[in-house]
């Protein structure tokens, strides 16, 4: 399944650039038809993280290939810096936005100026909440995710065969995250029934009765020192008298780190007491813990193909075709269920470095140390 949805990405990709390849015989590439190439506001949420980097240059670059006028801004997670940035760029009449919020939350007002220009509005990896004004949404399956970082534990554990208990310690992203909930959300339908039985403890009383608690052990900012200022904590209050960590539920690779980090002020070491330890995004420090053996698995989303989706929905809306979408139902944001394009993530362990991260050329050997 991952085989053939990757190929249809990249066959879509392809399409893409035919699609604009042919179009500049009628019209200048990217042109709206007005006087001159269409303007594309991009809106990232912060330069602090890696992905965020990435996903911005990327986008910007693909845009910009085809013929339209863009404008990059990123936030320094700031709200208000944000919401500053995505008003210049109404300003400057731009036919689309492409918006990874900061929160979720706070964009309806700025964004129902844009609908009173008619400029439309994508949703880049995080829903925008309570209002009506965004247009479509594209992500990973972010549920997905979550499923995949539990199963993963629950297979390294042998939870399934009865093995356990284990002591965990459960973290989730940043409460203003929308996708943070749905990232905990599929990790722990998998792992609360462990916990249930006792196969899963938690010596730290961090007690999730249901998915639904999930900002009570989620990260503000995702940031890696906050991760690690809390496992300090943890380990400090409750792993005492030779009491030991054995898995860790870190949502991403920002949180990954800073636990590590953690772990080994601590003196946990590698191939002794080590636990298990989870993350996603396929970070270059991460990719070298892995390798390390200082994380034992990253849910990898090839932002790229993100990149290139929303390319080809963005081109769609200049040429008033209909965009592509495969989620009608799971996206609802509070006020209307936003039509969504979700692509598939997939795990990526120590021995699947070189095949999936190296040979697919997201990262190069020589950045990770291979």
């Amino acid at each position: 399944m991952r085989r053939s949805t990757r190929l249809l990405a990249a066959f879509g990709v392809a399409a893409l650039a035919t699609t604009m390849v042919g179009c500049s015989d009628s019209r200048s590439e990217g042109d709206s038809g007005d006087d001159g190439p269409a303007l594309i506001g991009i809106a990232m949420p912060t330069r602090s993280l890696e992905r965020w980097n990435n996903d911005g240059a990327h986008l910007d670059d693909l845009l910009k290939k085809a013929g339209y006028k863009t404008s990059l801004q990123y936030a320094d997670n700031k709200v208000d810096q944000q919401i500053t940035q995505l008003q210049n760029m109404i300003n400057q009449n731009p036919k689309v936005l492409v918006i990874a919020s900061i929160d979720g939350t706070a964009l309806g007002p700025v964004l129902q100026k844009a609908a009173e220009k008619k400029i439309k509005v994508i949703a880049y990896d995080r829903l925008i909440n309570e209002t009506k004004d965004v247009d479509y949404y594209a992500t990973f399956d972010n549920y997905k995710v979550g499923q995949l970082q539990g199963e993963f534990i629950v297979k390294q554990l042998g939870l399934d065969q009865g093995k356990g208990p284990f002591n965990l310690e459960p973290f989730a992203g940043s409460p203003d995250d929308n996708n943070a909930k749905f990232f905990f959300s599929g990790a722990w339908d998998v792992l609360s029934p462990y916990v249930k039985s006792g196969k899963l403890v938690i010596p730290s009383g961090k007690k999730l009765n249901s998915n639904e608690d999930w900002k009570s052990v989620g990260i503000d900012g995702w940031t890696s020192t906050k991760a690690q200022s809390e496992m300090d904590n943890r380990i400090n209050s409750y792993y005492t008298g030779g009491k030991k960590v054995d898995v860790v539920l870190s949502p991403n690779d920002s949180l990954a780190l800073g636990i590590a980090q953690s772990l080994d002020s601590h003196s946990y070491k590698v191939g002794q007491d080590w636990p298990l330890l989870t993350g996603q995004d396929a970070d270059v420090a991460n990719i070298k813990n892995v390798l390390a053996g200082k994380q034992s698995m990253t849910v990898w989303k090839d932002t790229r193909t993100l990149g290139d989706q929303v390319a080809k929905m963005v081109d769609q809306i200049i040429k008033g075709e209909t965009v592509e979408v495969n989620d009608t139902k799971s996206y609802d944001n509070g006020v209307k269920v936003v039509p969504s394009y979700l692509l598939p993530p997939e795990v990526v362990v120590k021995d699947e470095v070189k095949t999936k991260l190296v040979d697919s050329k997201f990262v190069t050997a020589d950045k990770i140390g291979l």
